[in-house]
């Protein structure tokens, strides 16, 4: 038997897999962070049991990935903090993702009953 809890742990984890599976490689410059920023928490907050998302990709570090004349890089978890709120049958579970020691590590925060 899974548990409320349990089950809004794997939404969470499902989003995650979605959000950055579908928007990794995605051109970006810091003149196009902000739009796809709104673009990718609009696009996973569709998704069942999704309260909110919040994309900050950091302008600074997408300037320095540019390495090339045409004036963007490829998204990569290296340049954006994301935030999650799952609420399923009143269990939320609140997620991030963030660098830390060099990997764009995605971890669950807490889970409120």
């Amino acid at each position: 038997m899974v548990t409320d809890a349990q089950q809004a742990c794997f939404e969470a984890g499902i989003k995650f897999g979605s959000l950055y599976h579908q928007f990794a490689g995605t051109p970006v410059s810091p003149d196009s962070t902000r739009s796809l920023e709104a673009a990718m928490a609009e696009a996973i907050e569709n998704q069942p049991f999704c309260e909110s998302v919040t994309v900050e990709i950091d302008d600074d570090r997408v300037g320095e990935a540019i390495d090339h004349e045409n004036g963007y890089t490829e998204l990569t978890g290296s340049l954006m903090t994301v935030e999650m709120r799952i609420d399923y049958e009143g269990v939320t579970a609140r997620t991030r993702m963030a660098m830390e020691d060099g990997y764009p590590l995605m971890k669950l925060l807490n889970v409120d009953e």
